[in-house]
């Protein structure tokens, strides 16, 4: 799936300056499953690509694979597009929820202070909003009101984007639109029941483009992988203004 989906991307009409995976880079974080990874990036060759660990990374075996990478906490801040893209580490080894201690939320800090007037995106793997459904609010990052708060603080961090939900959801964190990205792979089900075990189903998948432009700041599109027929003509509706009867 995920080579379906780099084949998805390269093929976008969309001119694409950078690829951003928001973790889960792997299943079990070994590391021929990051050799497998790094041969199947190439499609994407030469747009660069810019990863952090999902809760199914290790990040011993990802930095050994992809070298590039800080060591410590695997989080860093691209500056060379117009708008910013802060790349934040938001993993609890061996946990499937997420936490920011107190060194990377300073780490938050100091990078938003830095750049202040510089529209900001910050990608993530745990969503740091509720969602209203407990199966996934239980797993997600579990110090919201804190990262909320530099957020507020910082007024030109207009987007959020993150994954780990398997289902496409949007909300705002103070003045921030966030959005959870739909899974390259299978998505979950929207629970009903907060005491029921999710069920994953096959609705398509899908991957998201953000667009940014100094008029309109960030646009997002959701993009599916499958292809599917066409695009077809529109007809023009008829204007009965201009219908004309016959005798």
């Amino acid at each position: 799936m995920a080579s379906r989906a780099f084949h998805a991307a390269a093929a976008c009409k969309a001119t694409i300056d950078a690829v951003i995976i928001t973790g889960d880079l792997t299943d079990c974080g070994l590391a021929e499953e990051y050799a497998e990874l790094e041969q199947r990036l190439k499609i994407l060759s030469p747009v660069p690509v810019f990863l952090i660990p999902g809760n199914h990374d290790r990040q011993e075996p990802m930095r050994a694979a992809f070298p590039g990478l800080p060591g410590g906490f695997i989080q860093y801040v691209i500056e060379t597009f117009p708008a910013r893209l802060v790349m934040l580490d938001t993993t609890v080894a061996g946990a499937p929820h997420g936490h920011l201690c107190e060194e990377r939320l300073d780490w938050l800090r100091r990078t938003l202070a830095a750049a202040p007037a510089r529209e900001t995106m910050i990608a993530m793997h745990h969503p740091p909003l509720a969602t209203g459904m407990a199966q996934f609010d239980a797993i997600a990052l579990d110090n919201r009101d804190d990262f909320r708060d530099i957020i507020a603080a910082h007024p030109q961090v207009s987007r959020i984007i993150c994954g780990h939900h398997h289902r496409m959801i949007s909300g705002n964190v103070a003045q921030a639109t966030c959005i959870v990205a739909p899974a390259i792979a299978y998505q979950f089900e929207l629970p009903r029941d907060p005491a029921a075990a999710i069920g994953f189903v096959l609705e398509p998948s899908m991957f998201l483009l953000h667009d940014w432009s100094q008029a309109t700041g960030f646009i997002t599109h959701a993009l599916y992988i499958e292809t599917f027929p066409g695009p077809f003509p529109i007809q023009p509706e008829p204007n009965p203004a201009l219908a004309t009867s016959t005798p």
